[in-house]
């Protein structure tokens, strides 16, 4: 097991081919400190970062070859001195227009705490700004240990879940309200995508559920008797999303069935309106063939002959339609 994390010297880059210092790259590294405690925030990690965060802290090599990969389920690595914690929450992408799922990682220890998310993370974005910018919130957040400050952090990204479940919410809303309007195509493209919301929402949050019971048990490392009661919102919350997806998903397929359902009456109500014309249309055409035969038939050869067959088939007509209406069958 590795030691505390501690700085190394930063090793001097190599002279250019003309002689001249090579122009360094400077790492994207914000962080904010507060008796003692850092907080170390990395968003979208590049090389430059990655390299800068080895050079300065001696985690395990598989910590950082982690962090270098962009596929980590969500898992807790508990080392002598400082925990690496994988999770992954749910982000809109615009350009795809899906969910997809950002991954965080973070390193705790006694005095530091560092987040590395791959992509913008609002809410842990938000945190540190307001860290940053004001001192009430800094003291607040650092004061109480690197232990709190990873509660603050994970209760955050999972409340930001909650806005995105009421979109969802609206959406399944919407298509029941217009699932009986005969707009077909637009009800099942609309259920297509909130499905696919669904969906990947649960491939986000589900893997987590067996992490967040290793972090309860491992928080205590960090945190005070008074403190530990935080570990268990965050549960509660986690809970409460898989619920909300769970009773989506229900609600999602149960609209799959209704629109199903109304799709075959209303194909029910088409042909039983095309088999009644039919059925109407049947025995007129019958009178029209016999009286239409190349044989002598009566009232061949006079007007009289034609306007009594026409008003034959006319009555015929009048009486199959009213029969047929009156047993509901039109």
């Amino acid at each position: 097991m590795p030691n505390l994390p501690k700085p190394r010297l930063r090793r001097p880059a190599p002279p250019r081919a003309d002689g001249r210092a090579p122009a360094p790259a400077e790492p994207r590294v914000e962080q904010v400190e507060l008796g003692g405690l850092r907080w170390i925030n990395i968003e979208r990690p590049g090389s430059v970062d990655l390299a800068w965060l080895e050079e300065h802290f001696d985690f395990h090599p598989l910590a950082h070859e982690d962090v270098r990969s962009r596929n980590q389920r969500p898992k807790i690595d508990e080392y002598d001195d400082y925990l690496f914690i994988v999770l992954n929450f749910p982000v809109f992408d615009k350009q795809v227009g899906r969910l997809n799922a950002a991954e965080l990682d973070v390193f705790v220890g006694p005095d530091f705490l560092i987040t590395i998310p791959n992509v913008a993370l609002q809410p842990v974005e938000y945190l540190f700004e307001r860290c940053r910018a004001c001192e009430e919130v800094r003291e607040n957040l650092l004061s109480r240990g690197s232990g709190y400050l990873l509660y603050k952090i994970v209760d955050d990204s999972f409340d930001y879940c909650f806005p995105m479940l009421r979109k969802i919410g609206h959406k399944l809303d919407d298509v029941e309200g217009v699932i009986f309007e005969g707009r077909s195509e637009e009800v099942v493209r609309d259920l297509s995508n909130v499905k696919q919301e669904i969906i990947n929402f649960r491939k986000i949050i589900r893997p987590q559920r067996s992490v967040l019971p290793d972090l309860e048990r491992t928080k205590a490392r960090y945190l005070s008797g008074d403190l530990e009661i935080y570990f268990d919102d965050i549960r509660d919350a986690s809970e409460r999303i898989w619920d909300m997806l769970e009773n989506y998903k229900e609600v999602v397929e149960a609209l799959e069935d209704t629109n199903e359902s109304v799709l075959s009456h209303r194909v029910n109500d088409i042909l039983r309106v095309l088999t009644g014309v039919s059925a109407i249309l049947l025995p007129l055409t019958l009178v029209a063939s016999i009286w239409g035969m190349n044989v002598r038939v009566p009232g061949e050869g006079g007007l009289g002959g034609f306007f009594a067959v026409l008003a034959g088939m006319f009555a015929l007509f009048a009486a199959m339609l009213w029969y047929f209406r009156r047993r509901g069958w039109l």
